[in-house]
């Protein structure tokens, strides 16, 4: 089997949590800004939201990258169907976490890599079950101001203080829940001409 070409990387992203993600396979990358109406369409479930976002983000950033391998990614918290977004602001934030505590959620992370000048395009979607502790108001409050995860979404930041909020988390990428799942990602780019390794 030939080594792949090597091409140009580029996160279509602005996600700081996705770029120190991304730096942890030490490739050499561009970040370039989407510019996608992230507006749920009326039928749509969180997994196929979280889908299309990510393949519409993909494909925006290649457009001004033709040449250049593009990551695409996007995640929605799914609670019983519901998409839970980015809260924006402490009383959506506390909102959210008062509907999730005690229960399951499923953080639908998808992530697209499109290279336009080959016709490449591929996505996928890592499922992460989090299982959130009974939270006290107090302790939603006391997370909220510590760890303030305004752009995250389903408010919870499970790299860093969010962790406590959770009972047990269930999957089969550890980077998922963070924004980027790099298993899949690692697949996806070397399928499309990026060296990994």
């Amino acid at each position: 089997m030939s080594e792949p070409t090597h091409r140009k990387l580029v996160l279509g992203s602005t996600s700081p949590y996705r770029r120190e993600l991304l730096k942890r396979l030490r490739i050499p990358f561009e970040v370039a800004a989407p510019d996608v109406d992230e507006t749920p369409q009326a039928t749509e479930t969180p997994k196929q939201l979280a889908c299309r976002l990510a393949m519409a983000k993909a494909r925006a950033v290649a457009a001004q990258f033709p040449a250049c391998v593009v990551i695409g990614s996007d995640q929605v918290a799914d609670l019983d169907g519901q998409a839970l977004g980015k809260p924006g602001n402490h009383a959506h934030a506390v909102a959210q976490l008062q509907q999730m505590r005690g229960k399951t959620v499923i953080f639908q992370t998808a992530v697209a890599v499109v290279c336009l000048e080959t016709g490449f395009a591929q996505m996928d979607l890592a499922q992460v079950n989090v299982k959130f502790r009974q939270l006290t108001d107090y302790e939603i409050e006391t997370y909220l101001r510590a760890e303030a995860p305004y752009d995250c979404a389903g408010s919870a930041k499970s790299e860093g203080l969010g962790i406590a909020l959770l009972e047990a988390i269930d999957n089969d990428d550890p980077t998922a829940l963070v924004g980027l799942p790099l298993i899949r990602t690692c697949r996806m780019i070397q399928a499309a001409g990026i060296r990994v390794l």
